[in-house]
């Protein structure tokens, strides 16, 4: 697959974002920094600044601030005409204070009855959506957001699978949008109609005893920890060939390390690890997802594939705000290599 012959298509909720300055306390501030993000227009962006054909579907408020999100996402490259402007709802928002040292960073959600939210999907033809489009992306943020957006999910999922329509998922966990085992019941049912999946949680892998096999997994696992996992969801789920997820140390709140484990096409691949400063980490996970799919698409060696992955996320770090503004794959080549020296 070349990325020249690939037309990307994403779905999910834009918000937008407010972050008081210079690690600010949201109690002490009087500005707030302005900016859009949202899991899948993260990954979209990345994507379309490496240079794939990526679109955005998403629902916002007919409003000054939902054609300023709109906008913001097309000054990267990303189309947005299948976007749908609604006449009710309003916009998701979220609050971030960014971390310092010992102290972390916090996201505040404010996205009850976003126009997003409560959309009614099945006004929406997916196939006409989907027409001529050859990877899906979609994340588990989504269906925890309103029974009609879990109805949307699964539309495009199926619609997907019925047109040929490569598919990868981020089953991007949040405990304050919903609780652990509704989103284990959701999240599982999707598992049939993915192809590239990135976590392992919180769907439900069950042995005989009905025990989660994950449950026993390590937060660092090691190599034959992961493979054998891997294995056993590949093994129940064929129609799965790639996972990713990637291991986070927390040093600091500014401070982290990361790496990252992959199955593909039947092998497990472990990453270097990569130590870094962090300036901004909201959209580091995005990150690593789109580096992964765009390593996918420009058929890489496994190996690089993961390594590419994690140093997209770990040059997403250094960069503020939700998307991972990096304009040719040798920057990220550069980090992947661990070469540093300034560019002239």
């Amino acid at each position: 697959m070349a990325v020249k012959d690939v037309k990307f298509i994403t779905m999910g909720e834009l918000l937008l974002r407010l972050s008081p300055p210079n690690y600010e306390k949201i109690r002490t501030t009087g500005d707030f920094k302005v900016s859009y993000g949202g899991a899948e227009a993260n990954v979209a962006a990345s994507l379309s600044n490496l240079g794939v054909d990526a679109s955005y579907f998403t629902v916002v408020p007919d409003s000054s601030i939902g054609k300023a999100a709109i906008r913001y996402l097309r000054s990267n490259d990303v189309h947005c005409s299948p976007c749908i402007y609604s006449d009710s709802g309003r916009m998701g928002i979220y609050f971030l204070e960014e971390g310092f040292g010992v102290r972390s960073s916090k996201v505040t959600y404010d996205r009850k009855d976003s126009a997003f939210a409560t959309y009614d999907f099945s006004k929406v033809d997916f196939s006409a959506v989907l027409e001529g489009f050859t990877w899906l992306h979609l994340s588990g943020i989504t269906p925890a957001l309103s029974e009609n957006c879990r109805e949307l999910v699964l539309y495009a999922l199926k619609t997907a699978k019925q047109m040929n329509i490569t598919v990868s998922f981020d089953c991007n966990f949040r405990s304050a949008l919903w609780g652990w085992q509704e989103a284990r019941d959701c999240l599982t049912q999707y598992l049939p109609y993915i192809n590239i999946l990135f976590g392992i949680e919180p769907f439900n892998l069950p042995d005989e005893n009905g025990k989660d096999l994950k449950d026993e997994l390590p937060a660092n696992p090691s190599y034959k920890e992961q493979d054998r996992i891997f294995r056993e969801i590949n093994r129940r789920y064929p129609n799965i060939y790639a996972i990713g997820r990637h291991v986070r140390y927390v040093h600091s709140g500014s401070e982290n390390s990361l790496k990252a484990f992959m199955w593909y096409n039947g092998e497990t691949y472990e990453s270097r690890t990569f130590r870094f400063n962090i300036l901004d980490r909201v959209g580091g996970g995005d990150a690593f997802a789109s580096g992964m799919i765009y390593a996918l698409m420009r058929d890489m060696k496994p190996d690089d594939v993961v390594n590419f992955a994690v140093a997209a996320s770990v040059i997403k770090h250094t960069m503020h705000g939700d998307f991972n503004i990096t304009d040719d794959e040798e920057s990220v080549k550069k980090i992947m290599n661990q070469q540093f020296e300034i560019q002239r």
